[in-house]
C-alpha cells in the first residue's frame, strides 16, 4: 500500500508539533520559575494550564500526523494494532521517523523557549530552577517508584489518546431511524484537558514527564546550552530511567489494553 502521508511530510508535522509543544511548555515553567518574569511564582495550575495549552497547539501544529508530539503516544498506538494516523501504517519506519521527528522538535522548541527568556536565565537564581524550566525532577527521589508513576499517568494519557478517536466518529439512531451523529469532535481541548488533569492528579510525585521528548530533549538543551549559572542537568535521573523508560511502558501497557478488552 502506498502511503497517503510522505515521509518528509510525516517528519515535518510531528517535528513543528513537538517544537510548537516544548516552546510553549519550557516557556510556561521558566516564566514560573525565574526571577524578573511576568509570571514568577504563579503556582501549580499556571504550570498546568499552561501545559495543557501547549499540547493542544501542538497537536494543531502535527494535524497531519495525528499530533502525536510524544514516542509513548507513537509506540502506544503501534501496540495497540492501529494506524499511526490516517494513511500512515504503523510500520517500523514509519514510527522511527515520527520518534525522531518528535526528539528533534523537543530539543528546537525548548532552544527557543531559551532565547526568549534569555535575559532571565542570565540573572542569578537557583540552579534547580534554572534545570526545572527544561526537564522535570521528582519530589522524593525512589527510581522503581518514580517510573512507576511515570507509568500510570502516562498510561492514562495514551489510553485515552486510542479510544478518543471513536468519539468522532460515534452515531446514534433516533426513533425515526435517522442516523445522527452523537461524537463530541472536542480533539486538541479535550486533550489539553486530560492534561491539565493528569497534571493535578498524578503529576505531583515526579512532575509528570509523561513523553521522553519533552524531558530528555530539553535536558539535552540545557546541558549544551550558554546558561549562566545553570548547575548540572541532573543525568542520573533522565538518562538512566524515568521519563524515558517510564512513558514508554505507559505507552505500550495502553496499547496493549486496547488489544486485549476492545
Amino acid at each position: 500500500m502506498i502511503p497517503l502521508v510522505s515521509s518528509a511530510a510525516i517528519f515535518g508535522s510531528e517535528f513543528l508539533g513537538t517544537a510548537l509543544l516544548m516552546l510553549l511548555g519550557v516557556g510556561v515553567v521558566a516564566n514560573h520559575n525565574l526571577p524578573k518574569t511576568g509570571g514568577h511564582g504563579g503556582g501549580p495550575q499556571f504550570i498546568n494550564w499552561g501545559w495543557g495549552i501547549a499540547v493542544m497547539v501542538g497537536v494543531y501544529g502535527a494535524y497531519r500526523t495525528g499530533g502525536h508530539l510524544n514516542p509513548a503516544v507513537t509506540v502506544g498506538l503501534a501496540a495497540s494494532g492501529k494506524d499511526l494516523a490516517t494513511g500512515i501504517p504503523a510500520t517500523a519506519s514509519n514510527i522511527a521517523i515520527y520518534i525522531i521527528a518528535q526528539l528533534c522538535g523537543g530539543f528546537v522548541g525548548a532552544v527557543f523557549a531559551w532565547l526568549v527568556y534569555k535575559k532571565q536565565y542570565d540573572e542569578d537564581c537557583e540552579p534547580a530552577l534554572k534545570r526545572g524550566s527544561f526537564c522535570t525532577a521528582p519530589q522524593i527521589r525512589a527510581y522503581g517508584w518514580n517510573c512507576l508513576v511515570e507509568t500510570v499517568a502516562t498510561y492514562v494519557l495514551v489510553i485515552w489518546v486510542i479510544l478518543s478517536g471513536y468519539t468522532n466518529i460515534a452515531t446514534v439512531t433516533t426513533a425515526d431511524g435517522v442516523e445522527q451523529l452523537a461524537g463530541s469532535l472536542i480533539g486538541p481541548l479535550g486533550v489539553m484537558l486530560v492534561i491539565v488533569g493528569i497534571g493535578n492528579s498524578l503529576g505531583g510525585p515526579t512532575g509528570y514527564a509523561l513523553n521522553p521528548a519533552r524531558d530528555l530533549m530539553p535536558r539535552l538543551a540545557h546541558a549544551v546550552l550558554p546558561i549562566k549559572g545553570k548547575g548540572d542537568s541532573d543525568w542520573a535521573y533522565s538518562y538512566s530511567w524515568v521519563p524515558v523508560v517510564g512513558p514508554l511502558l505507559g505507552g505500550v501497557l495502553a496499547g496493549l489494553t486496547y488489544q486485549i478488552f476492545w
